[in-house]
């Protein structure tokens, strides 16, 4: 009897294949061809589960949103059974800074496939996101929670905030790719708009951490 194929795991291992490619290359430079070479398959192989290099680069921006929702969770399930809207606000956005390998792949390829549908048809006709607001407005809400329970400014305009941190962080992994500040920095300059935002009674899990460590975890290199 023939072997069962499990085509969501072959996928999986070609939108795998995709992520390390172009991690390395650039999401740019990525054929097919180099995928297929990649996971070990065969060009056709590919080809059959994708048809087209847009829907194999949206396949792989979904497999890489899914890592880093795991991500995500992993940070909070450090945090605590209850993490609370400031602890869970600060898991999402260093979630998405590029401060190991995985995380600037993630930064990395994401910003990469946005600026390419811009200038690609064919590439803009693949959905970028399925809900491109769920990240804004998921923040506003811890935000406007915190408000409401007495652990946020309540004069602070909760949306504008979120769309505010979510744009910084954005920024400031682009700025630590290509070397103009360290992670450190850029996690320091995250606390400092957070504290802003949040009461100061509120301790961050990153703050904490820095405090156990010391005067040596306190100090940040400069860019």
């Amino acid at each position: 009897m023939p072997k069962r194929v499990d085509h969501d795991e072959r996928r999986t291992q070609i939108a795998e294949a995709l992520i390390q490619v172009a991690g390395r290359q650039g999401l740019h430079a990525v054929g097919m061809r180099d995928v297929a070479a990649e996971a070990g398959v065969s060009l056709r192989l590919v080809q059959y589960y994708f048809q087209t290099k847009e829907k194999l680069l949206f396949h792989g921006l979904q497999h890489l949103t899914d890592r880093f929702t795991a991500r995500v969770g992993a940070r909070l399930a450090a945090a605590g059974q209850d993490p609370g809207p400031r602890a869970t606000i600060e898991a999402l956005l260093l979630a998405s800074l590029p401060t190991d390998e995985e995380s600037r792949i993630f930064h990395l390829l994401y910003s990469s496939y946005s600026i390419l549908s811009v200038t690609d048809e064919a590439l803009a006709a693949q959905p970028f996101i399925d809900n491109p607001d769920a990240a804004e407005n998921a923040l506003t809400q811890l935000i406007q929670q915190a408000q409401e329970t007495g652990q946020a400014d309540p004069g602070a305009d909760a949306r504008t905030e979120a769309i505010s941190l979510l744009a910084m962080t954005a920024t400031m992994g682009t700025s630590i790719l290509v070397g103009q500040r360290t992670p450190e920095n850029a996690t320091a300059a995250l606390q400092y708009h957070l504290d802003r935002i949040f009461h100061r009674g509120q301790a961050s899990p990153t703050a904490r951490l820095r405090s156990s460590a010391g005067p040596e975890g306190d100090r940040q290199r400069r860019p």
